[in-house]
């Protein structure tokens, strides 16, 4: 159980009925039992609105006991289920209505964070397993076999050892597709993949630590961290194109 502190000035807490904590209060707390939780973790989940803490008019975060144990509660679900955070926002939303909704265990929560996780969102019209073969990957991407062949020649996608596909070939084949019907061909499209394997490799960078801790949940929570970092790189990849769009036309 996380205890919060007893009040003092340096913690930013208020009067009894009314205590709140800063946010490095607050990260102090939740790494006894989250040794890997960061301020950026604690910033980013309340810029995706799973938590609102109470801002003071100069813009500080203040957050109550019911913060606390709410961002505890997120964790534990992303360590102990790996659910993506759409699933945990719907959970909270259904305790939030009274109601007493089943997390999914084990393996089970695992592929179900795969399945919605937000990188991978053009995936949930299409095939979900594991693996495609090729014309599964044909029908699904509703591409043609020189148009794969071309693609795969400039390394853009490629087959596993098994021959087969990840799913996640299929939204690069029809996004491929798409930035063809503007001209772009797939010489073109090579500096965005050298540029996704350069920030992959970043991302590794930041998980590996939790990938050789001694704790198992730990270890455990790298795949989800992993997914969030996929997911902010995505975010700051398209505002600084935006960003540059802008530069240039003015």
């Amino acid at each position: 159980m996380l205890q919060t502190p007893s009040g003092g000035a340096d913690t930013g807490t208020a009067p009894a009925g009314g205590r709140t904590m800063s946010i490095g209060t607050v990260l102090n707390l939740l790494r006894d039992e989250f040794p890997e939780v960061t301020l950026s973790k604690i910033r980013f989940l309340e810029s995706e609105g799973l938590v609102e803490p109470r801002r003071t008019p100069s813009g500080y975060r203040k957050f109550s006991q019911s913060d606390v144990e709410r961002l505890a509660l997120i964790l534990r679900m992303q360590r102990d289920h790996y659910l993506p955070l759409k699933v945990i926002r719907e959970h909270l939303e259904a305790l939030e209505r009274g109601e007493r909704p089943q997390l999914p265990t084990g393996r089970q929560g695992e592929q179900q964070g795969e399945l919605l996780d937000p990188t991978a969102e053009g995936l949930q019209d299409g095939p979900t397993a594991a693996r495609l073969g090729r014309a599964e990957l044909l029908a699904a991407a509703e591409v043609s076999e020189g148009e794969l062949a071309e693609w795969e020649s400039y390394g853009l996608i490629a087959a596993a050892g098994d021959g087969g596909y990840d799913s996640e070939a299929v939204t690069v084949a029809r996004l491929i597709a798409e930035l063809g019907r503007f001209g772009l061909e797939p010489r073109h499209l090579r500096i965005m993949k050298a540029s996704a394997e350069r920030e992959a490799g970043l991302v590794e960078q930041v998980v590996a630590p939790l990938r050789l801790h001694r704790n198992p949940q730990t270890r455990a929570h790298a795949e989800a961290s992993a997914r969030e970092l996929a997911t902010l790189s995505v975010r700051l990849h398209a505002a600084l194109v935006q960003t540059a769009l802008r530069a240039q036309a003015h």
